[in-house]
């Protein structure tokens, strides 16, 4: 395991601090400096400013996203975080974001190479929206959300797009582009009044309520990983077709 997700794991700090950490000298492996490139084995000792640390168990957590928190560990401002939902220990972050006036499926977790999968647009997992939006869209609008949108970053990947009541639109995608359902929407004509992810990468949030979560089964992380694995596999055979 590279030594930023080991320190992750333990709950010292998200990749990105670890690596900070790492450039900073506070971190060794068996006595010697860390390097962003060190790998760490079982039975390698690791400290943070001459303290050990040790691999926390990995954890997975489905949290309903109330509105108004924002999805990160920390949040400059001082407004609720996902994570103070959430236990502490161990330590999980989210995978993927989801605006703080978006609701819905938020997968957390300290399972750091699942979570970059997860993450991955090459991955494709499958995120299912509902959004409430303006005016009442037509077919048209529902066959362009379908078929991909021009944008400011590029066209959108094909989507799955269904009208579900006059003003409500069920979106899945593929992509995780920042606002992007809200982009898709005001690009057609239908600005989103209100946005909630019903399903994501196949979990849904059964009765969870606003701020409830729930751990994952172990056959609903074994399906998160067989997935990703899928893909992977098809990918590299597309390669070497």
């Amino acid at each position: 395991m590279r030594l930023n997700a080991y320190l992750s794991r333990a709950g010292v700090a998200s990749r990105r601090k670890a690596d900070e950490l790492i450039k900073a000298g506070r971190v060794t492996v068996n006595g010697r400096p860390g390097e962003l490139n060190t790998f760490v084995a079982a039975a390698d000792r690791v400290e943070v400013d001459g303290r050990p640390v040790a691999k926390q168990p990995l954890a997975y957590l489905l949290l309903h996203k109330p509105v108004g928190v924002v999805t990160t560990a920390h949040d400059p401002g001082g407004r609720p975080t996902v994570v103070d939902l959430v236990p502490r220990d161990p330590r999980v972050v989210p995978v993927g974001r989801l605006d703080a006036d978006t609701t819905g499926a938020l997968l957390l977790t300290n399972d750091g190479d699942l979570a970059h999968r997860l993450a991955h647009p090459r991955y494709e997992v499958a995120k299912v929206y509902v959004a409430d939006v303006e005016g009442e869209p037509s077919d048209e609008s529902i066959r362009r959300l379908s078929d991909g949108i021009d944008l400011e970053d590029g066209r959108t990947a094909p989507a799955r797009a269904r009208r579900i009541g006059p003003s409500r639109i069920e979106l899945t995608l593929h992509e995780g582009r920042k606002h992007q359902v809200k982009r898709m929407c005001e690009a057609v004509g239908h600005p989103v009044r209100r946005l909630h992810r019903r399903a994501y990468a196949g979990l849904t949030l059964g009765g969870l309520q606003p701020g409830q979560w729930r751990e994952l089964a172990a056959a609903e992380v074994d399906g998160l990983r067989a997935a990703v694995a899928r893909t992977a596999t098809r990918t590299r055979s597309a390669r070497r077709g």
